[in-house]
């Protein structure tokens, strides 16, 4: 598979599987807690149900990697990530912040990623040397240098894993003209299409990152965890614009493991 061919697969599942999730939203579903404290509705489960009988349906030996229903075919060359709802605290509340993940991988390299936000009707699709797409149209992050005129995000400001990266976050957003918790994918979102230089998350599952690497760096930004590792797998993330990618990890501490 080439990578138009991929980012043109990857977006279909995202667009099929969050459209799913969209027929259940605002409806007053039931909401179950997991056995890490994290909720799940039949929405989550429906969709990842969905994007799965796609892919296997299409491409039977991948493997497939999703939140509600984990790993099949784990020894596969390439393998698909998915986050059927990608903010699921925001989806049973019915505020319209919340998205569908799907990444394409061969080991820890990102092939392609989406991310297909159905209440707002937007979609971003990148894969490696291919660009990043908004809506069929190619967007890039903020040229903003300037800490200052900023806007910074992140999904949870109270840091309750790490409370020393919040005392370092809360110094950042002192330096920022703004500060939001406009969180989950729809964070990233706002940076891929410029409209913020910014996003954080203390804690991020791959499936929740994998198609989120791709669509930052392709649009011009820099995607790494908190020890300024660039992957997907480090089980958390700070994501800037390129101008300001080396200030903020400084203030961060998110120094560059050796």
């Amino acid at each position: 598979m080439d990578a138009r061919s991929a980012m043109q697969a990857v977006e279909e599942v995202a667009r099929r599987s969050g459209d799913v999730a969209l027929g259940f939203f605002r409806k007053g579903i039931q909401v179950h807690t997991k056995g890490d404290g994290t909720p799940v509705t039949v929405a989550d489960q429906t969709a990842e149900r969905t994007a799965r009988e796609w892919i296997e349906s299409h491409f039977p030996e991948d493997g497939i990697l999703g939140e509600e229903f984990g790993e099949t075919r784990p020894g596969a060359k390439r393998r698909w990530i998915l986050d059927p709802i990608d903010g699921t605290k925001s989806f049973i509340r019915g505020v319209p912040l919340w998205g569908t993940l799907v990444a394409l991988a061969e080991g820890e390299r990102i092939l392609a990623g989406a991310a297909y936000f159905p209440p707002v009707g937007d979609m971003l699709v990148a894969a490696p040397g291919q660009g990043c797409w908004w809506n069929g149209k190619r967007t890039w992050v903020s040229e903003q240098a300037d800490l200052s005129l900023a806007t910074v995000l992140a999904t949870d400001e109270r840091f309750r894993v790490y409370p020393e990266r919040g005392v370092k976050w809360r110094a950042l957003t002192a330096k920022a003209l703004v500060s939001r918790t406009w969180g989950d994918c729809y964070g990233y979102l706002l940076l891929a299409t410029g409209r913020a230089e910014v996003m954080i998350d203390e804690e991020l599952s791959s499936w929740d990152a994998a198609a989120l690497q791709p669509i930052i760096e392709e649009a011009g930004g820099v995607f790494t965890d908190w020890t300024g590792t660039r992957t997907s797998f480090g089980g958390n993330a700070i994501a800037t614009n390129a101008a300001l990618a080396g200030q903020v990890r400084e203030l961060l501490g998110a120094t560059k493991r050796e």
